[in-house]
């Protein structure tokens, strides 16, 4: 034994090992650096000096092989928009429909007489501005929420093609959403610009505050806060849908990612607005409807909801800027009392 001793003492100093290693209480654990971490870390490109990367591959940020905001954008949109999304559009068609059951849709007195409001090429950019936007909302709707909706209903394998047509119906559909949205623009800008008398519309809540619905003109405040934002989101999801159709023209992969939450965004905020247009323009309203299907509306219905525009077609109407300041006097007037 004691010549094994003596070995074990000899190979201990041989290889330096200390022989009061064990017994000091300052010395910690060893540190053995690992290559698979260093290695991750480099790939990952993190720490304050990137690490230069080349490839043979020509695109947009090709030469980073992780994109770690990518990462957290899919955690963002899994986990908190999805969910926000949803709680938005199903809460904006219970308020519609609480609305409703509160205080009903407005109503007029029949006349029997008839007065043109919109032309045919009124109509029809209305109706294929609405047919497509109906068409990209529904197929964005079902990307968007297809795995938590209609996977545990469907199926993974059912739901596959249904994923793929609606993506790819979205990419061909989006140029027709340029041209519609252009002609709507070009046949309704000229009414929808704003007005001194729009002040009082919204002052008096578009009749839902006082005892009579106040003056408007062809359009009231109401309808042209609805077309401002039809324009402008509409916008808003054409230059976002072209990053996304055509990722070349981004600056960076970070700059698509910007471009998806935009795109998302204004896709919602839309869809809620249009839940609100379609009431108003159904049941929320009555005889509404007749304007965009027909082109001719009741002359009760103008009078009522539009009684600027029915003196002017009717020919009884003052100056327009004299009556506008009258209305607006009029209005603050009430407020005031």
């Amino acid at each position: 034994m004691r010549a094994y001793h003596w070995m074990v003492l000899v190979l201990m100093l041989c290889f330096g090992v200390p022989l009061q290693a064990a017994e000091d209480p300052q010395s910690g654990p060893i540190m053995v650096p690992n290559p698979a971490a260093d290695l991750w870390r480099a790939v990952r490109q993190r720490g304050d000096q990137p690490v230069p990367a080349r490839s043979q591959v020509q695109g947009l940020d090709s030469s980073e092989l992780i994109n770690v905001n990518g990462q957290r954008f899919r955690e963002y949109r899994r986990e908190r928009f999805i969910r926000i999304a949803g709680y938005t559009l199903a809460g904006t068609f219970l308020l519609i429909l609480l609305f409703h059951a509160i205080h009903g849709g407005l109503d007029h007195e029949r006349t029997g007489r008839r007065i043109p409001r919109f032309e045919l090429p009124d109509r029809v950019a209305h109706w294929l501005l609405a047919s497509i936007f109906l068409f990209l909302a529904l197929t964005g709707l079902t990307l968007l929420f297809g795995r938590f909706v209609l996977i545990p209903w469907l199926g993974a394998e059912a739901f596959s093609p249904i994923a793929s047509a609606s993506k790819e119906g979205h990419n061909l559909f989006g140029p027709l959403f340029i041209v519609a949205l252009g002609w709507v623009f070009l046949r309704f800008v000229s009414r929808n610009l704003p007005s001194r008398g729009d002040l009082v519309w919204l002052l008096r809540g578009g009749g839902l505050l006082g005892n009579s619905h106040p003056p408007a003109g062809f359009f009231n405040a109401g309808e042209k806060i609805w077309f401002w934002l039809l324009i402008l989101g509409g916008l808003a999801l054409i230059l976002s849908g072209l990053l996304l159709d055509f990722p070349f023209l981004a600056p960076s992969r970070d700059g698509e990612i910007l471009a998806l939450v935009v795109h998302g965004l204004a896709a919602i905020l839309l869809i809620a607005f249009m839940f609100g247009h379609v009431y108003v323009g159904t049941i929320g309203v009555k005889g509404s409807l007749d304007s965009m299907t027909e082109g001719h509306v009741d002359e009760g219905w103008a009078r009522s909801h539009h009684s600027l525009w029915y003196e002017e077609v009717k020919g009884l109407a003052e100056p327009e800027a004299d009556r506008e300041d009258e209305q607006l006097k009029t209005g603050l007037a009430e407020e005031a009392k």
